[in-house]
């Protein structure tokens, strides 16, 4: 994915520091919003993955700091949960004035309460995502219990959560209770996906299923198994991300997939920048790359890759033909392939001393009862397979333009 640093104003003229996460080609067909957990930020690995996965399923999304958290501007212990939903609020006015207006709103934890009452504020949503969010705000008081009785003498308290210290004030807490779950889940005029794990020791499963049973349809539910509350788990972050993406194409309006037109058997196409490549081969369609360490993206084989392909699934296609006609017991036909490069041994015979002889390497494990004979016999037609004819002539290749 390609990420741009961006910011914005909330509704008191705080700056919010955020990252705009986009498609490979920088052309987002939708866009979405992240919400983060209580205390966290946009950086947690989790919110990373969920949005790197959905950049690759065509999505835009935005992740940003909270009032006082992160890199924002803002004061944590001036902020509130009224304001963390003003928040989302401006972040979806900033990408309707800049990009377009978002239709997927994502949160997590107490991130996840604050988008469903931010979704219906928000004209363009279409879909709602909720990752181990809290059936009501007031939730979240367990995490500051500790001070409870300084919050309510003093007006505040310091109180330590994940570690970090926070100030907590009486403002804070009141404002929480506020906010009417049950009414804003009945009326949330969006599709809902609740995600939440079993296994969730902060916010236990039972919130989910409160909130699956005050939605009305269309409502969806996803069992993160394993799973803890901060997805601490890379693999988990991606599932959900993935399954979060699968469920929007669903509900929100996209553009369909711009097909390339070929004229001829086989088209490449690849776009400003990068090695992406799009790849339409007679009614089959895919990706080439190259891999990141050499500035892909790594989102497809490589042309070699795809060469060793040909080679390879000709192969096993040609000793399957022979073995079928001449009856043969064979279970399974596996090709293995590399390819190498080596310097030429008859460099004398060469102009450049530094010239290379490309290599294939390529091994056989068939299954079957098959005898020595018959094994020795296939190794041979291997060799007759029409790509290694092909690829052992002296292949010429012609090149002009196309409406040259």
């Amino acid at each position: 994915m390609s990420t741009q640093k961006v910011s914005f104003k909330n509704n008191v003229g705080h700056l919010l520091d955020a990252r705009l996460d986009l498609p490979i080609d920088q052309h987002a067909k939708a866009y979405a919003i992240i919400a983060h957990c209580f205390t966290c930020n946009k950086t947690l690995t989790a919110i990373h993955q969920i949005s790197a996965a959905l950049t690759t399923n065509g999505f835009g999304v935005l992740r940003f700091d909270f009032t006082g958290l992160g890199e924002s501007e803002g004061t944590f212990s001036d902020s509130h949960f009224s304001g963390n939903v003003q928040d989302l609020i401006a972040a979806a006015a900033f990408l309707k004035q800049d990009y377009k207006a978002p239709a997927l709103l994502i949160g997590h934890s107490l991130g996840g309460a604050a988008v469903l009452f931010a979704a219906n504020a928000i004209e363009s949503i279409q879909a709602v995502a909720t990752i181990a969010a809290p059936s009501h705000p007031t939730h979240v008081q367990h995490l500051v219990k500790s001070g409870i009785d300084e919050i309510n003498e003093k007006g505040e308290a310091v109180v330590e959560i994940g570690g970090r210290p926070f100030t907590i004030t009486k403002q804070f807490l009141n404002d929480l209770q506020n906010h009417d779950m049950g009414v804003t889940v009945k009326n949330l005029d969006a599709a809902l996906l609740i995600l939440h794990s079993p296994q969730d020791t902060t916010v236990s499963i039972d919130n989910a299923a409160e909130l699956y049973l005050a939605a009305i349809h269309p409502k969806s539910f996803v069992s993160l198994d394993g799973a803890d509350h901060l997805l601490s788990n890379k693999e988990d972050s991606k599932y959900v991300g993935d399954v979060i993406a699968t469920w929007a194409k669903r509900y929100v309006s996209m553009p369909a997939n711009v097909e390339l037109k070929p004229v001829k058997k086989v088209m490449v196409q690849i776009g400003q920048s990068g090695f992406t490549s799009q790849v339409q081969a007679g009614d089959h369609y895919f990706l080439a790359d190259e891999p990141i360490k050499v500035g892909g993206n790594n989102l497809g084989p490589t042309p070699y890759d795809f060469l060793l392909t040909a080679l390879g699934s000709c192969t096993a296609m040609t000793i399957r033909m022979y073995a079928d006609r001449k009856k043969w017991s064979v279970d399974e036909i596996n090709v293995h392939l590399e390819h190498r490069q080596e310097h030429a041994l008859d460099s004398h015979q060469c102009e450049d001393p530094h010239a290379k002889i490309d290599h294939i390497d390529r091994w056989l494990d068939v299954k079957g009862a098959l005898d020595e004979t018959q094994l020795a016999r296939l190794l041979e037609i291997a060799d007759k397979c029409p790509v290694h004819k092909t690829l052992q002539t002296k292949l010429q290749i012609n090149t002009s333009y196309l409406n040259g």
